[in-house]
């Protein structure tokens, strides 16, 4: 590697979206660019957190003169967790250069990433993530909302839950059935806002819209939370998202209470530690459906069997959705997107339309 760099970026949203716990405002991104001497140039991403940003430029310092193929050795001299921490920015930092780092290892080998980490499928069953809480969103809005994700093709929706009182909730997920009807996969996600028994009276209120998951219904590290509303509910619970490394993984899949994990390749560790997670998923009979960037994931779950669904922000949750790449992907009408065929991960950023946006 002969030089590193990193550049910030965010944007308004056109208005703000609220969770189960969290109102946004804005969309951020950190694009992290390693140039090497063979004329290839990798490219990751991450977010430009303070905590993350230092620790990433900290990180990236000690690239210069490395061999950028040697993921597993660069991956393990990175991340120390006497020196920086283990589950949190140090993670998130790491991963936004490993990500970089196997997009350079594609390059080389002139194959999209999919193809170097074995290959399995070239299209990906995806669903759309949307039915935030907004100021002036009813029953009709959310119906609306929907029902136009599913004219895109989707066969499966998401939508938010947690931030009303649990009657509200299941009148919405009852409108939301009733506008994308019986066959489209109605996924739920509370963001970590119920307590055990509050999910629980949620799930089995709920249980007669027949709802695809229920995700992250408490707190990531309330293991036996999970276990209270998997015996109580048969809806599947899903979480990861705020999971960190294989060790994390490894003690989440031992509740035998999660049916789906949710990890963000960006977070959790990169391209090599989504790998080794994806692999004890399958070995335990579990499904992957990463959280979070579309980009970021298409090709590792192009490259594994136990991918179910892939993530997909439309431009009604983030109005940079299709512009932040150079190739983004393509929502096909069968319910799928398509693996771009090119070399690499498909992290090159469309640094034009990204230049309006810049920080710092």
């Amino acid at each position: 590697m002969t030089r590193v760099s990193t550049a910030d970026y965010q944007w308004k949203r056109a208005r703000p979206i609220t969770n189960g716990l969290h109102t946004y405002t804005t969309s951020d991104m950190t694009v992290v660019r390693i140039e090497t001497d063979a004329g290839v140039t990798g490219y990751g991403v991450g977010r430009p957190r303070p905590g993350e940003r230092e620790l990433r430029a900290s990180f990236l310092e000690t690239l210069v003169g490395r061999d950028p193929t040697m993921t597993e050795a660069i991956w393990s001299s990175l991340w120390s967790p006497k020196l920086s921490g283990r589950r949190g920015y140090e993670t998130r930092a790491l991963s936004s250069i490993d990500l970089a780092l196997w997009d350079i290892k594609a390059k080389l080998a002139n194959m999209p990433l999919y193809r170097l980490l074995g290959g399995y499928r070239t299209r990906i069953p995806f669903y759309i993530a949307g039915g935030y809480y907004s100021e002036g969103k009813g029953h009709k809005e959310l119906q609306h909302e929907v029902a136009s994700y599913v004219e895109l093709g989707a066969k499966a929706v998401k939508m938010k839950i947690g931030a009303v009182p649990i009657k509200e909730d299941v009148a919405r997920i009852k409108a939301v059935r009733e506008a994308i009807g019986p066959d489209v996969k109605l996924l739920m996600d509370a963001n970590c806002a119920y307590r055990y028994y509050d999910a629980i009276q949620l799930s089995q209120r709920a249980e007669e819209y027949e709802p695809f998951w229920f995700e992250e219904p408490v707190q990531p590290d309330d293991y036996d939370g999970f276990r209270k509303i998997a015996a109580a509910t048969s809806i599947p619970i899903a979480t990861g998202e705020n999971e960190y490394t294989k060790h994390g993984f490894r003690d989440l899949i031992a509740t035998q209470a999660v049916a789906i994990l949710n990890p963000d390749a960006r977070y959790m560790g990169g391209v090599t530690e989504f790998m080794k997670v994806a692999a004890m998923a399958q070995a335990h009979g579990l499904d992957i459906c990463p959280h979070g960037d579309q980009q970021a994931h298409l090709h590792l779950l192009a490259a594994i069997p136990n991918a179910r669904l892939l993530e997909f922000y439309p431009k009604k949750v983030n109005a940079m959705a299709d512009e932040v790449y150079l190739h983004p992907p393509v929502l096909n009408d069968d319910g799928t997107v398509t693996v771009p065929d090119l070399p690499g991960i498909g992290l090159d950023p469309n640094e034009e339309a990204l230049a309006p946006y810049r920080i710092g």
